[in-house]
């Protein structure tokens, strides 16, 4: 029993480094034009920058779904390098 709880307070501590480095791990995304995205490892947007004079030619309904791909790539960029951090560290991941 004694095993068990050992193991999964090892566990925990395993996640914790693994978030703690993950919400230090920034990654930029500017793959839609216009639009710049700052993400964490833990996929908490940090920061977004949209380039003056972007929105002038576009209606808003295109604003809206470059916005969206925006931010939907950078998600994805920051998972994958979630995951390969992840089994840098985790053995079995």
């Amino acid at each position: 029993m004694f095993d068990k709880m050992k193991e999964m307070m090892e566990m925990k501590k395993q996640a914790d480094t693994i978030k703690k480095t993950l919400d230090k791990d920034l990654l930029t995304v500017t793959d839609v034009r216009g639009i710049k995205i700052v993400i964490n490892g833990s996929q908490m947007i940090q920061s977004i920058e949209i380039e003056e004079g972007f929105h002038k030619n576009s209606s808003r309904e295109r604003l809206e779904k470059d916005f969206m791909r925006a931010v939907n790539t950078a998600i994805g960029k920051s998972q994958k390098a979630a995951a390969k951090k992840m089994q840098g560290m985790m053995p079995g991941f």
